[in-house]
């Protein structure tokens, strides 16, 4: 089912993240293991998960194999496609076989640059942009492609997008949704939020496109992790107070602290969001205490 359709119904929209493996799928099972044990957590409270597409710029299994994989197993998936590794006739090709193989909703992104992953040799492609890929993709659902040559039987997918709610000046990352609106996204994830001041503002000025938002929050596992963020990953900030909560507890409490902290933060401002993405990062069994937490059935 495309996310759209629960949005246009009014339901507060909640998805998942699982990455695949680095490696090739057994050929005695359907879909790589990691894939699915972490998919199967989230099975039952989110409506979809979000399939990484080599995330990190660290090669894995393809995002489109996966996916296809979570939808055999009755998960819906919704796969994640960058402008990173492929030019434009591989975007589009991969749109078309994604929506041959049931594919129903696609997040379409830059992707991270290379240098964070472990191919530092690689040479990245970024043939397109974010707004040009969507832009591309709403003219595939038009019957055409980047160049104006029909295609036949359009494909008609829900089409995601990302926004950073952190980005300074904020304006500027305001304008680029709106151009990324303009050009055809149909709903937005957004990067890490941790401050409720900072979303809020955010959201006054974003709520004016009229398209859904679902807040993203990324498990924070341990200070270090909290620390690590604030000093790597640009337009990200951990406050302080959070660091520190979740630093208060022993090593091995730290998961249902971290549970109880996402869920209490998700209650404070889930009135503000049409829906949720939530990123565990490798601890999607603590999903469920999160949205119990936060008071939030799917």
């Amino acid at each position: 089912m495309k996310l759209t359709t629960l949005f246009d119904k009014g339901e507060f929209v909640v998805t998942g993240e699982v990455g695949p493996i680095k490696g090739a799928v057994n050929r005695d099972k359907s879909i790589d293991p990691t894939c699915t044990q972490e998919a199967k957590y989230l099975q039952g409270w989110v409506h979809a998960v979000n399939v990484t597409d080599n995330q990190s710029a660290v090669m894995r299994l393809g995002s489109l194999a996966a996916s296809v994989g979570l939808k055999q197993k009755g998960i819906e998936p919704v796969y994640q496609l960058t402008c990173r590794d492929r030019n434009r006739i591989a975007l589009q090709s991969d749109l078309l076989t994604a929506y041959s193989l049931g594919i129903d909703n696609v997040l379409l992104i830059t992707g991270d640059h290379i240098q964070l992953g472990d191919h530092k040799e690689a040479k990245p492609v970024f043939d397109l942009d974010s707004v040009q890929l969507i832009d591309m993709a709403m003219g595939l659902r038009n019957g055409h492609d980047i160049t104006g040559n029909e295609i036949e039987n359009p494909p008609d997918m829900a089409y995601g997008a990302v926004v950073n709610p952190n980005f300074e000046p904020l304006d500027l990352q305001l304008m680029k949704m709106k151009k990324k609106v303009d050009a055809g996204a149909e709903f937005f994830q957004t990067q890490a939020v941790y401050d409720r001041k900072v979303f809020e503002t955010f959201m006054n000025k974003a709520s004016k496109l009229n398209v859904p938002i679902q807040v993203g929050l990324v498990v924070l596992k341990s200070p270090q992790m909290g620390k690590f963020m604030n000093n790597n990953v640009s337009g990200i900030e951990v406050p302080q107070s959070w660091i520190d909560e979740i630093g208060s507890v022993e090593k091995e409490d730290r998961k249902m602290k971290a549970a109880e902290m996402m869920g209490r933060f998700l209650a404070e401002i889930k009135d503000m969001v049409q829906g949720v993405h939530l990123m565990p990062l490798g601890w999607a069994d603590i999903v469920p205490k999160i949205l119990q937490t936060a008071r939030i059935a799917v």
